[in-house]
Formats: C-alpha cells, structure tokens, sequence
C-alpha cells in the first residue's frame, strides 16, 4: 500500500460534524444508565478482555483515551460540577479522567493509595492516637457523649417500668447503666478493638430482656418483688451469653465466623432491630399527643432541616438533636403542668388508677399519668451519693431456656460490632483491624457484658452502632476524647441525683425520642449496604427477603392462637413479647417450647439467619457482595502505624505473642 493510501481509523468511522455541547441533564452530569448492578455493553467487552485479574479492592482503573482525544480535553476542561453519586456511592463519571469531580464523602475499604488515606483523614479534625489540649478533649468528650445521650439511657427507662420497678428503681438502674458504660468503654479503648467507641445497653438486647420481662413464670408477681426476681433472672442469662460472646472471640472462632458476616448480612440484621419496635413507638407516644408530637417534630427539625446550621464551625443542631429537642419538650410540658393544664378538679394524678372511684377521674387518669411532668417522684428521692456494687439486686438466677436465647442474641450482638468496627476503622485509624483484633474485642465485650450482669444493667454491654454516625457528625477519632468522657460517667454515676434526674423524664418523651433513636438505627444498618455492590439484583433480593421475612415470621409466632377479643394483661404495646405463652411450637418439652417461640419470634434472628444462608450460597463476586476487608498479619508487621493503631498498651501484648489469634 502506498504512502498516500489513507490509514485506516476505527470502525464504524466516526461522525464527521462535531458533537453537541452538553446541554441535556445527562450530557452535563455524564450519567450512565445502570439497573440492578448490571453493566452496559462497553464495560461487558470489557470484561472480557483477557487481561490480568484486576484487584478487587483496588480503585477502578482509569481507560487511556485514543485518537487524540486526551490532548484534546486537556486544552478543554469542563467546568467543575456536582455529581451524583450511583447507588455504589462512586461518582457516575468516576471513571472519566477528563472530568473534575468534587470531593465526597465515599470511603473505600482498603487503603492501598496514600491518597485515599489523606482524603479520608480531611473529614476528622483528630486522628486515632491525637491528642488535643485539654481544653479541646474536655470540649469535644462532652460533646460526643451529649450526641449519643439517647444511645445510653433510653433502654432502662423502658425495660425498668416493664418489670413493675419503681422511680426509685429506675434512678437506681439509670445509675448503674452510667457507672458500667464507663468502665467497659475504658476498657474497650484499652484492651479490646482500641477504636474510640463508646460501649452501652444496646438496642439488640431489648427484645430479649421484654421477652423475659414479659414470660408466663413472672406474670403471677407484682411490685417490687417482681422486679427484683426479673432482674435476676435477666443478670443469670446475661452472664452465661457473654461468657459465650467471650469465648467466641478469645478462642479465635470469631475469626472463623468474620467469614460469613459481610455488608449484606450486616445490614438487614440490624435494620430489623430497629422495625421490631414499632409496636412500641407511636402508640406510646399517642398517649399524649400535644406533647409526643412536638417531641418527634422538633428531633426532626434539628436533625435534618437545621442540620447544616454551624456555630463556631460546630453543627450543634445536627449533634444535639436530641438534648435540645428533649429540653425545649421538657421545658414546655413543665410549663403547661404548672398552668393547669393536666390539672382536674378533685382528681390526684399520684393516687393509683386501680384505686380511683370517681369516673370523672378515671376518665382522665391516662392524661394525668403521661402529659404531666411531675408525677415522677425519681428526683427528689435520689440520694446524692450513691456507688453502684455488684449483686445489688440479689444473687443472679440460672436458667438454661433464658441463657440459651441470651447466647443467640450475643451472635447477633457480635455481627452488630463487627460492622462497626469496620466503618469506624476507615474514618479514624489508618487501615481496618486484623480478624485477630477483631476477636479480641468481641471477646472482652463478653467480658465486659459479664460484668454488665453482675452489676444488673438489665442489658449486656456491647459497642453502641450509633458510634459511627456521631464519629461522622462530630469528625472526632481521638480515643482520649472517648476516655476522658467515660471517666466523667463514672463519676456522674457516684452522684444519686443525676440518675434521679434523668429517672424523671416522662415516658411519652422517652417513647418519642425512641421512634428517632429505632429509625436512626435503622438507617445506620443499612447503610452498610455502601461497601457492596447496591444495585445489584443479587443484593437487592437478599436484603428485601430478609427484611420481609424479618417482620413477617415474627407475626405468624405473635399472633398464632390470639383470638381478637383475648383479653391479654399487658399492654398491647408488650403483646409481641408473650409469645412464649401461645406460641405454635407446642411439644411436651417446655424448656425447648420456650426457647423456639421466642426465638423465632425475634425479628432480628429471622433477618440473620436468612441473610447468612443467601448471601454465602448465592454465587456472587467479592467486590458485589461487599466483602469486609481486614488488614493481615504482614501488613501489620511491615507498617508501625497500624501496630500503633490496635497494639495493647503498657506492653501486654508481649505476654500474648503466642496467641496469635486474638492479636495483631
């Protein structure tokens, strides 16, 4: 062929006229259509490509551009533009070398390029090992605790009054939950993960502890008898499960079960912790309409309508959503008690309702009881010192169809940490934690949650998933921060009326700030859903069936052999927690009886059970399932950093260099 032959370009040629400027929506945001995870025709070919395998971890490779259009679009840059985000939470553009995309808050799960790690480390002011002044860590420790309020001591202001404890009981409890968070989350920052996460009565264990509270055996009990004897009962069954909890994690059989438990069975298990409570939110709160409405609609407010509201460079409508929204409810209840509002004429709101013999009264007595503010007498007799000693309720009770449930609830509690150790790892340390470090903390979260038994909280201890959300609000890693406000509960815990005080908030309020507190906790397990592929079809089906079955199985064990004029004697906000007495499963073994109605009635076992099974038998690549990634033991031994990050401290880990499992 001759030299004046023309070359031979591309087929099909491209067109001679020159394009169209990007006037449309799409053409100017440079989004792709993409369903249900699947690719287009151009990323299939290019799959097929026999190239090396890509990593999967690693960012998507960047295409070299042809034809001299890199040359091109350097001389002709596009202004800078927001972008959507696809449902993997990447820029639709992200793979345009051409294009100036903005900075977003998308964390991958390895750190495999220094610039991931310096655009993760701009959206925290203090890093993992930090240490501000001590002004700063006093400023930001009382802050972070403040975010998290709710997260502490809204499960015993509920679980207490449903086994018949008194306000004095309540403050007592109130005291005791304050006094062992701070000491477990000491010892979590010390001995456990090392993350800078606050440890409390999580919402997991709430279904459980009403099931118990709510089983045939306590029903013929009242007063205080009844609260004293539940209680036990529960402190017997939370020891053995955290002692199971702890065995998991110090023999190494943690690591085992890491791989299994991956975004998609994270997610739903946890979401479906947080639907399991709507029979108890809004019926609650509708108890006093005027005060529970303002309550939601004022979270609501700050949370999210006020949320980008800065002072002093502190979003403090976004962090203290629920102080401020409960003070200002608070504030104007108190005002409308003291105006007379609940106030009726010959009418005592202290007189019990079982005693009143006037029908007017009667008529009146649930507005009383839960619009005014001071029917609780919690604070005013609160003793001012008071020290919270193990066995203060009496000598636990083992029972082996309790403690059984408790150890299926401690799995649960366990997948519960693991997603958090994960997402708190990329926003404060410097790479993910080793599975041995990960089941070194699950294992001293059971010890810890023994501890929360011996003490009687009602509740194990365990890493409160709302850590996440308010590391991410308030951009605060530094673990002295952590450390320095569980020291501050420890001794607000000492001091009677501080328990007396918060004994005191009014149970609508409580109810109202729980629909917030259930559906954050909600949304914050479904947002592990961004490590994996959530678009995908795969994904899509696994987590619609687990949260459909989640919610639908339960209802079938709580509504089998209740007939709709049964008069049950509880509340009907309780009614899904007395399954045990009608269940379907009716052998002649009761213990047995007992264990698998409860069970099955639990909303967040059916949704783990079902998202283990489908996610580790549906075939399905690592990269569209999300799999958690965990740094190796090489890797913490060529980089000091990680070792710094997740090392014991005082030089204990040179005594357990030999238990390789539970170390770095």
């Amino acid at each position: 062929m001759s030299s004046s032959d023309p070359k031979t370009g591309p087929w099909p040629p491209a067109p001679e006229s020159s394009p169209m400027p990007p006037s449309t929506w799409a053409k100017r945001t440079g989004f792709r259509p993409k369903f249900s995870g699947e690719t287009n025709a151009t990323d299939s070919v290019r799959a097929r490509q026999p190239e090396s395998q890509p990593d999967l971890e690693a960012p998507p490779p960047v295409p070299a551009a042809a034809n001299g259009e890199a040359e091109k679009d350097k001389k002709e840059k596009p202004p800078p533009v927001k972008r959507r985000r696809d449902s993997v939470g990447r820029p639709n553009d992200a793979n345009d070398p051409t294009r100036n995309l903005e900075t977003v808050e998308v964390l991958p799960q390895s750190m495999d390029d220094d610039d991931d790690l310096v655009a993760r480390n701009l959206h925290i002011k203090y890093g993992l090992r930090d240490t501000p002044g001590l002004v700063p860590v006093a400023f930001y420790a009382l802050q972070h605790y403040l975010s998290m309020l709710g997260s502490i001591i809204l499960v015993p202001l509920l679980i207490i009054p449903a086994m018949g404890g008194s306000h004095e009981d309540v403050a007592n409890v109130v005291s005791t939950v304050l006094f062992v968070c701070g000491i477990t989350t000491l010892l979590h920052t010390s001995f456990g993960s090392r993350l800078p996460l606050i440890q409390g009565p999580s919402f997991v264990f709430l279904a459980p502890a009403l099931a118990i509270i709510n089983s045939p055996q306590f029903q013929g009990l009242n007063g205080n008898n009844n609260f004293k004897h539940i209680m036990r009962e529960l402190q017997g069954a939370i020891i053995i499960g955290s002692a199971f909890q702890a065995l998991l994690g110090y023999s190494g059989l943690m690591s085992l079960i890491l791989r299994l438990v991956n975004p998609v069975v994270v997610a739903p298990t946890i979401a479906a912790v947080g639907l399991s409570f709507y029979s108890y939110g809004f019926p609650l709160v509708g108890k006093c309409l005027e005060i529970g409405i303002v309550q939601i609609l004022l979270v609501i407010l700050f949370a999210l309508y006020l949320r980008k509201i800065s002072v002093l460079s502190h979003r403090i409508f976004l962090i203290y959503a629920v102080p401020l929204s409960l003070a200002i409810t608070w504030a104007a209840g108190f005002l409308l008690t003291e105006a007379g509002a609940y106030t009726y004429k010959g009418c005592d709101p202290n007189v019990p309702a079982s005693n009143v013999v006037s029908s007017n009264c009667r008529k009146y007595m649930n507005r009383m009881k839960y619009c005014r503010v001071d029917t609780s007498h919690a604070l005013r007799s609160a003793p001012w010192f008071r020290f919270p000693y193990p066995l203060q309720w009496g000598v636990p009770i083992f029972s082996w169809k309790i403690a059984f449930v408790m150890c299926v609830v401690s799995i649960i509690a366990s997948v519960d940490s693991v997603g958090s150790f994960h997402a708190s790892s990329l926003l404060v340390a410097s790479r993910p934690p080793t599975p041995g470090v990960v089941s070194r903390a699950i294992g001293l979260e059971g010890f810890t949650s023994v501890l929360a038994g011996l003490w009687g909280t009602g509740t194990g201890s365990t890493t409160l998933a709302e850590n996440v959300h308010t590391i991410a609000v308030t951009k605060m890693g530094s673990r002295r921060v952590v450390e320095l406000g569980a020291c501050v509960l420890v001794i607000f815990s000492l001091v009677g009326k501080v328990g007396g005080f918060i004994a005191s908030i009014p149970q609508v309020m409580v109810a109202s700030l729980l629909c917030f507190m259930w559906a954050m906790f909600t949304a914050l397990g479904l947002s592990n859903l961004r490590y994996s592929e959530a678009g995908s079809s795969r994904n899509i089906i696994i987590v619609g069936l687990s949260l459909f079955f989640s919610l639908s199985v339960p209802a079938y064990f709580q509504q089998y052999d209740i007939s709709p004029n049964s008069n049950l004697s509880v509340p009907s906000y309780y009614q899904p927690y007395i399954v045990a007495s009608h269940g379907p499963f009716k052998s002649q073994y009761k213990g047995v009886n007992y264990v698998m109605n409860t069970l099955l009635s639990m909303n967040m076992v059916i949704a783990f059970i079902m998202a283990v099974i489908l996610d580790n038998t549906v075939p399905g690549s690592k990269q569209e399932r999300g799999v958690y990634v965990w740094s190796d033991r090489e890797t913490a031994t060529r980089e000091p950093g990680l070792a710094k990050d997740y090392e014991l401290p005082f030089r204990v880990g040179r005594f357990f260099r030999w238990v390789k499992w539970v170390g770095i």
